[in-house]
């Protein structure tokens, strides 16, 4: 249970805020569109996604050792951290 809270709460976190889900928020905001059917379309998209993204997991397990993988990764969030920061305070 803990792995699955982990797991859960670091992706809504992330999850908060992105592309994704103002896309999401534009489209429950034209009121042309069921609310219901903007909820399962993105629902869907982001079951599919993260299930591509278990599938390359897997994958890349069986060609790269864990702890590289882990240090990719967490270089990768600091990158878009670091780059999310600098285009917050980029004039114009």
């Amino acid at each position: 249970m803990t792995a699955f809270l982990t797991i859960f709460f670091t992706v809504f976190l992330a999850e908060l805020g992105d592309k994704t889900q103002l896309a999401t928020l534009l489209y429950a905001s034209d009121g042309a569109r069921p609310r219901w059917l903007v909820f399962a379309g993105s629902a869907l998209a982001l079951v599919l996604s993260s299930g591509l993204a278990v599938l390359a997991g897997a994958a890349a397990e069986r060609w790269l050792a864990v702890v590289p993988l882990k240090l990719v990764a967490g270089i990768g969030f600091i990158l878009v951290g670091l780059w999310t920061i600098h285009s917050h305070f980029r004039p114009g």
